[in-house]
């Protein structure tokens, strides 16, 4: 599914409970996230009901390295030569997005969560077994507008994984929040702003700290790996996670 517009001049597309950004101005576009393989045609579509070209994608940001977040990235390396940027401390994940530590089993965790079951085997249909890591991620500048289209700040969030980041687009009241802060959790099927569950997440103790600059960023619209955009304000949306807790 291509959304025309989430926030100004931000699309998104969202598959099988995975969403990618792209985020538009006059010099191009930059790709926010590379959801799961089958999301590559979709992209591919949504850059033509835009009317734009491959060319025209600048670089593809990476919230952080887990599968669901790099399926098509290793195509877009090859077919298109797009760099690649993350947090230094996803690298060895981006080229390894399988081999990552959680504080629960991810293959037990969703026996006690049955509505979870439906979601990830949507997620599975969509390739989430069979993702390449990319050959190459460049480092990701924190604290700094990035010089790609946009003009992102990346913003360290670390607990989900290590190198977690937010990308906060203050001329557009709008922060793309990754799997800092979701609307939905694929591994517990609970909807609304929380951070993921410990089955996915390195230090959920980390990942609640990380709500306050989640917070900071004052951003009116939330854009979440997982799950609807939040329109409440960021403050709204890491209040409400704070209250759900670690799980």
């Amino acid at each position: 599914m291509f959304t025309p517009e989430v926030a100004d001049g931000v699309h998104r597309i969202a598959h099988a409970h995975v969403n990618c950004y792209l985020i538009e101005d006059e010099d191009g576009i930059t790709l926010v996230d590379a959801g799961l393989p089958s999301m590559w045609p979709m992209l591919l579509a949504a850059l033509e009901q835009r009317g734009r070209r491959p060319d025209e994608v600048r670089a593809l940001l990476l919230t952080h390295a887990h599968f669901d977040h790099v399926g098509f990235a290793r195509r877009a390396q090859e077919q298109w030569g797009l760099p690649v940027l993350g947090h230094p401390d996803d690298a060895r994940l981006a080229a390894h997005p399988y081999r990552y530590r959680t504080e629960r089993n991810r293959f037990l965790y969703p026996l006690a969560h049955p509505r979870s079951l439906p979601l990830l085997g949507r997620m599975a249909a969509a390739g989430a077994l069979t993702v390449r890591g990319v050959r190459e991620m460049r480092p990701l500048s924190t604290g700094v507008a990035l010089p790609v289209p946009g003009r992102p700040v990346a913003v360290h969030t670390p607990g989900h994984t290590d190198g977690h980041c937010v990308l906060d687009l203050p001329d557009r009241a709008a922060v793309l929040s990754g799997d800092a802060l979701v609307t939905l959790d694929p591994y517990t099927g609970r909807r609304g702003p929380q951070i993921i569950a410990g089955a996915a997440t390195r230090d959920s103790a980390a990942a609640l700290r990380s709500l306050d600059a989640v917070a900071a960023t004052g951003a009116r619209t939330v854009l979440p790996g997982h799950g609807e955009r939040w329109t409440q304000g960021a403050e709204a949306a890491a209040r409400q996670a704070r209250g759900v807790g670690a799980h």
